[in-house]
């Protein structure tokens, strides 16, 4: 299972800012709250892809440390599977824009943590090599977080995530940081790791080229207060290439000019 249900949330953040205020377009809110996301309703649905797209600072990682558990809404709520979602849980794993992997362990480690709670020491070493083979970083089992390239930093966080047979993947700008052919590379293997696991994921990103490449569905939210007026599934096949496909390059189009961008590259 992996369903999202977002019903009419809301969320202000409270103005610490001292002096008078600044003249802005974002809307303030009783005992002057900045409102960062507008009532917004959305459904993902079991084993989607969905990019969650937007300007910097509109709520997006906002929203998905909400649907995680990690914040909580000023109103409205978030029910994953039936269950209101009050707190983390380990059906939900996340994965940070930054390395999450702890310095002092090695990936072998790392990704064992998921397994903790296994007390057959032999299964649990068998199913951690079987995710560290799975990401293509045999080999570099016993090396630390400093000893890998930004692309193995990211495979081995994914091993971590997925040795726990986590329900959904929330993933804020995952690729944050990578050179362009690394990141090509990740999106690839995100993509065959979804196909042969078919998790529900919720990936932030600020490519439309990317999102338009990978995502079953497209969220595009507005600048503060966030709301999602375009979602969109798309119903291409794999491998996409927004250059050769016209109704894929128009919808690309589409969402640069919704986002105010109006010269595609």
């Amino acid at each position: 299972m992996g369903h999202v249900l977002i019903k009419g949330l809301s969320k202000y953040f409270v103005e610490r800012r001292k002096g008078p205020r600044l003249n802005t377009n974002h809307h303030v809110g009783e005992r002057g709250n900045l409102l960062v996301i507008d009532d917004i309703d959305l459904e993902f649905l079991d084993g989607e892809l969905v990019c969650i797209l937007g300007p910097s600072g509109c709520g997006k990682t906002t929203l998905l440390h909400i649907m995680a558990g990690f914040d909580t809404p000023t109103s409205g709520s978030v029910i994953i599977d039936g269950k209101r979602v009050t707190g983390p849980s380990s059906d939900n794993i996340f994965v940070f824009q930054h390395c999450a992997l702890l310095p002092w362990m090695t990936v072998w480690e790392n990704v064992s943590l998921g397994l903790r709670n296994v007390k057959d020491m032999r299964s649990r070493a068998e199913e951690a090599q079987n995710y560290i083979d799975m990401v293509n970083l045999s080999g570099s089992e016993h090396r630390y977080p400093h000893q890998l390239s930004g692309g193995m930093q990211r495979r081995a966080e994914l091993a971590r995530a997925l040795v726990v047979n986590p329900e959904i993947l929330f993933m804020d700008e995952p690729f944050a940081g990578l050179d362009s052919l690394t990141r090509l590379n990740m999106r690839e293997e995100i993509l065959e790791m979804h196909n042969y696991f078919g998790k529900t994921i919720i990936f932030i990103t600020h490519s439309i080229d990317e999102a338009l490449v990978m995502a079953d569905r497209v969220v595009v939210f507005t600048d503060l207060p966030a709301k999602a007026p375009m979602d969109m599934t798309l119903d291409f096949p794999h491998p996409r290439d927004i250059h050769e496909d016209p109704e894929l390059a128009d919808l690309r189009r589409k969402v640069y000019k919704d986002l105010g961008v109006h010269h595609a590259l």
